[in-house]
């Protein structure tokens, strides 16, 4: 019996449509777990600094990276975990009260924080 001369591509093709199926069920699971819809702005500027981020929700919750914390508590808990930052990124829900806000950016404040406001890029539609 001679040898194929030819390539089988058909297990490669097999895995291939294996790996995307994976990759589509858990495209999802790989972004941050906490929904905050930031506002858009005009003017945005690219930071890559790496900092603690402090978000809000739209019920108010505040959370320190993923876990949910207390605003009282927040300028401790930012010291005990990250205690040689100086700054953080506050990313708030655009339906967020601005009194529950300004609380906590005062609060970052009395802890010496400077506070970096996330938002997103208005495309201008």
């Amino acid at each position: 019996m001679p040898a194929m001369s030819e390539i089988n591509i058909i297990p490669l093709v097999d895995v291939v449509l294996v790996l995307l199926i994976i990759f589509m069920l858990t495209a999802h699971v790989m972004e941050f777990g906490l929904e905050v819809e930031v506002p858009k702005v005009k003017n945005t500027r690219d930071s890559a600094k790496e900092l603690p981020v402090v978000s809000m929700t739209r019920t108010g919750e505040i959370h320190l990276n993923d876990k949910l914390v207390n605003i009282n508590e927040i300028g401790s808990a930012l010291r005990k975990q990250f205690p040689n930052q100086s700054a953080v990124y506050v990313r708030a829900d655009k339906e967020t009260t601005w009194d529950a806000l300004a609380q906590v950016v005062s609060a970052l404040g009395r802890e010496k924080f400077a506070v970096n406001m996330v938002t997103q890029p208005d495309d201008g539609r």
